[in-house]
């Protein structure tokens, strides 16, 4: 099978959260992808929150897509070197759970330097029910 990819920067606001999360499921239905689409948006949503909450203005955002052989990887980078860490679960925190959600439902994530920043990704294996 051949790689699908697709690539989109973005600012570093909150309106690219969900323009992010429409990207990707548009990209997920023209691949026939098999991964979930609610596990897709909600891993999507707190990837490229984390860089809204913790890079800002003054960078770029790019998301990343690769589809081959039934997985799916998608990376976030940005202009920021400080990593994402798994936080622990504190009650009196309404947020700070991203990662926590990232490392649940991800079968791998990771994160690398690149160029003026990182890049954080995730991989979903196939068989995780059809995007709707």
């Amino acid at each position: 099978m051949s790689t699908l990819t697709a690539r989109v920067d973005l600012p570093p606001s909150p309106r690219s959260v969900p323009a992010a999360r429409h990207v990707v499921r548009e990209a997920l239905l023209a691949w026939r992808a098999p991964q979930d689409a609610g596990d897709v948006a909600l891993l999507v949503t707190e990837v490229v929150a984390n860089v809204v909450d913790h890079v800002g203005g003054g960078s770029v955002l790019s998301l990343e897509l690769e589809y081959s052989d039934g997985w799916l990887r998608i990376a976030v980078s940005d202009g920021s070197a400080i990593r994402p860490v798994v936080g622990e679960l504190r009650g009196d925190q309404p947020r700070g759970r991203g990662m926590q959600i990232v490392d649940a439902i991800a079968d791998h994530w990771g994160v690398e330097d690149v160029e003026g920043g990182k890049r954080v990704w995730f991989v979903l294996a196939p068989g995780r029910g059809p995007v709707v």
